[in-house]
Order: C-alpha cells, then sequence, then structure tokens
C-alpha cells in the first residue's frame, strides 16, 4: 500500500540502515521547515514506481526523534483521492483496537491536493501510552518536466515519548491548526528523480 507510514516504522528504517543514502528525488538539502534544519539520513526506492526519503534534524536520534519531514513519491497513473482513502482505511482499523487514534481530512478541490493530519500511539502492556505520533500528511498531484506523473507526499512527523506525552497533548490541543497551516502553505521541494 503506497505511502503508509505507521507509528515506529519511520524510526526503525532510519536507525536499521548502514548503507550510503542515495537522494532519489534531487531534493537540494537541507530542508527548512519553521525555521530548523532537516538532513537526509535515510531513503529507500523499494519499487520502480515508489521512492521514500525521510529526514531529521542534526541533533535527533534515529530512533527518539522529535521531528521527521518526509517526502514519498509514487509515479504513474495514481488516483490522488485513492491514495488517501486506503491511508484512512489503515487508520480506522487501528482505531478498533485503540481509541486514541484520531484523523481529520482537509481537501483543496482548486488544486487537489489534501491534507491528511492523523494521531497514532504505541501504548505499553499496561495501557499507557509509551510513544505518540502527530502527523500531517500534504498529498498532491505532480507532472515533472519529464512529464512523468503521480502523487508526492510531503509530511511532517512529531512525536514525544514516556514522561512527555502528556505535555504534548496539552500543546496539541491548543496548537492542531497550526502545523496544518503552516504545511499548507509550505512551498514543497522540487522533485527531479536520479537517473
Amino acid at each position: 500500500m503506497f505511502l503508509v507510514t505507521g507509528l515506529m516504522m519511520t524510526g526503525n528504517a532510519l536507525a536499521q540502515t548502514n548503507k550510503p543514502v542515495v537522494d532519489y528525488l534531487k531534493v537540494p538539502g537541507p530542508i527548512v521547515f519553521e525555521n530548523n534544519e532537516f538532513y537526509l539520513p535515510w531513503s529507500s526506492h523499494p519499487s520502480a514506481d515508489l521512492y521514500k526519503h525521510e529526514y531529521i534534524a542534526k541533533a535527533d536520534d534515529a530512533n527518539q526523534y522529535k521531528t521527521m519531514v518526509l517526502i514519498d513519491v509514487i509515479t504513474g497513473e495514481v488516483n490522488i483521492r485513492n491514495t488517501v482513502a486506503a491511508k484512512v482505511s489503515e487508520l480506522k482499523t487501528m482505531k478498533e483496537s485503540n481509541p486514541v487514534i484520531n484523523y481529520e481530512i482537509i481537501n483543496n478541490p482548486a488544486t487537489g491536493e489534501y491534507l491528511l493530519d492523523f494521531l497514532v500511539t504505541a501504548n505499553a502492556p499496561d495501557g499507557s501510552i509509551r510513544i505518540v505520533e502527530r502527523n500531517v500528511y500534504r498529498y498532491k498531484p505532480f507532472i515533472d518536466k519529464t512529464g512523468r506523473k503521480g502523487v508526492v507526499l510531503f509530511g511532517i512527523s512529531t512525536r514525544a515519548y514516556g514522561a512527555a506525552v502528556t505535555s504534548f497533548f496539552d500543546v496539541l490541543k491548543k496548537t492542531r491548526k497550526d502545523l496544518v497551516n503552516k504545511l499548507a502553505k509550505f512551498k514543497t521541494p522540487e522533485i527531479t528523480f536520479l537517473k
């Protein structure tokens, strides 16, 4: 399933590789978002039509990042609405066993873009929240200079761990729309595929 980046998958991807990083999307770095610089420590090209990049701050540990920037690209005749619906279906299934999981979809008919704002958690055996992860994914159609089509996901993932979970929720209640608005206005990097 395209662009499915659930809790624990992103940080583990970063932690599991010692291979040289390939900039498959030729995105000039670092990516600067909210005056913070994010660098590319992990990338993947798992199939002919799928590319994945993950960026974290230099000071962050891949296993316990605070903020991550994601760029996923799928090429071909991709239905963006179906792509978003597949992710929402995954979240609905997860919510059946974890009521904390929540999401909101925002559609911009003028641009054909979607924003998916969602919250997931990893819980300890006693039911307490061990990790909380909030993601805002911006899905947008693209056509590159060669005419290649597809969908780009530009996402921001933020996390809190253990004792910091409660304050994470407190801040989120007051500032939830801020990240959505900033990501909606952000000039996403231009994609140029590595040949």
